[in-house]
C-alpha cells in the first residue's frame, strides 16, 4: 500500500513540475532542498519526511493538502 501512495506522489510532483517547466534542480533550489533529492522521489528512492513534504508544497506555493490529494 505504501509504494502505491508513494508511486502516486512521484507522478503528481513530475506532472506540477513538469507543467510548470521546471527542471528537478530549480524546483529543488524553490524548495530549499537538495538537488539529487527530487529525482529521487520521483524515481521512488526516497520515502519524503513530512518536513520535506512542506518545504516541497512551499516551494510550488501551494498547500500541502494539494500537494498530498490524489485523483
Amino acid at each position: 500500500m505504501s509504494s502505491n501512495v508513494l508511486e502516486k506522489f512521484a507522478k503528481k510532483l513530475n506532472s506540477i513540475r513538469e507543467t510548470r517547466g521546471l527542471s528537478q534542480e530549480e524546483l529543488a533550489f524553490l524548495c530549499g532542498i537538495d538537488r539529487t533529492y527530487i529525482g529521487r522521489i520521483e524515481r521512488l528512492e526516497r520515502n519524503p519526511s513530512l518536513v520535506v513534504l512542506q518545504k516541497i508544497a512551499d516551494g510550488l506555493g501551494i498547500s500541502l493538502i494539494e500537494l498530498l490529494t490524489f485523483d
